[in-house]
């Protein structure tokens, strides 16, 4: 829940349910299960935030949803309690694009033009914003999402479910380890020299699983815990040097002012730190946002900051007329 004090924002409550752990136990999200709990979770968090907002529910002026990208069954469920509530209060009714919201979590104001990189499970894209709501995709994955590589690399390396953080904190015990008699790990960085702004991380998973399956026929138990903390060091900077130097390419091409951080894998310690070195080491003139770790994983406040310039161009919809968008892309 946001309240608007001239374009800055002040949350007034961001509740948010998470279903890690229940989709742990399958080793990743299950899409009949998240929609089930969505259905069981949606009504009580609406009466949380409204709580904790100190707000009573006709008060509210706005109602904004992600309509896609994601899940059809989850994203049914957001978009028909939204329209429900909208037709029920007579509230006028937002539409949001998933990334939209990612590129829309950080709290200063943006410079145009604007180069975003969005990376989560689902998605890895770098966009350039030429205006807020002026979008434009300049590129991303041909396959793996980076943050779907983490999880099913995190799985090969037998590191448990959600993969980005297990990978962070097996990659940073490597200073303990240094590294293995006879044993080089070596990973590649797909597209890194390929011209443009596509990425790949399949590849980058496959080698993992060629490499890991070697490592576990030759070595110790002892030394087979050590090399898994090798191959997450190796695989995560491996991951982050691509991002890093295709955002860093695009922000040069089109000039930009501003290089925005959003999704899930934000919160990678290592993907920041070497995004801003990096950046102000080629191009010291590009001020680097990133969100708050609170704000980098799915939550409502972002959606709510992103409605508030779509309430600025009374960008509205009929609830009627609102529908989920699955594939739904980010465009102007």
């Amino acid at each position: 829940m946001l309240h608007d004090t001239g374009h800055s924002f002040k949350i007034l409550s961001n509740c948010v349910s998470s279903q890690v752990q229940v989709h742990a136990k399958y080793g990743g999200v299950v899409p009949e299960v998240a929609a089930r709990l969505h259905i069981e979770k949606i009504l009580p968090m609406i009466q949380l935030a409204l709580k904790q907002a100190k707000k009573k529910i006709a008060e509210i002026d706005y109602i904004a949803v992600t309509a896609g990208p994601g899940l059809m069954s989850s994203l049914m469920i957001g978009t028909e309690t939204a329209k429900t509530l909208a037709l029920a209060l007579n509230k006028q009714l937002i539409r949001i694009n998933h990334i939209e919201g990612h590129l829309l979590s950080i709290t200063e104001q943006l410079e145009f033009p604007a180069v975003g990189l969005v990376v989560s499970g689902g998605h890895t894209q770098i966009i350039l914003v030429k205006d807020y709501l002026k979008y434009k995709l300049i590129g991303e994955t041909r396959d793996d999402a980076a943050g779907e590589a983490f999880d099913k690399v995190a799985k090969i390396l037998g590191l448990g479910y959600p993969g980005g953080p297990a990978i962070s904190v097996a990659a940073a015990k490597v200073e303990s380890v240094k590294s293995i008699p006879g044993i080089e790990i070596k990973l590649p960085r797909p597209m890194l020299d390929k011209v443009g702004f596509e990425m790949s991380f399949s590849g980058l998973k496959t080698s993992v699983l060629y490499k890991w399956n070697e490592l576990v026929k030759i070595l110790s138990p002892e030394n087979l815990d050590k090399a898994r903390n090798l191959m997450a060091y190796e695989f995560q900077k491996a991951v982050v040097e691509v991002l890093v130097a295709k955002t860093a390419a695009a922000a040069l091409k089109f000039k930009a002012k501003t290089i925005v951080l959003g999704g899930g894998v934000s919160a990678n310690k290592w993907l920041r730190s070497e995004m801003l070195r990096v950046i102000s080491e080629k191009l010291p003139d590009v001020n680097v946002l990133m969100p708050e770790m609170k704000m980098a994983g799915d939550n409502a406040a972002m959606i709510a900051q992103a409605a508030y310039f779509h309430v600025l161009k009374k960008d509205f919809i009929e609830p009627t007329k609102l529908k989920p968008d699955p594939g739904w892309e980010l465009v102007s």
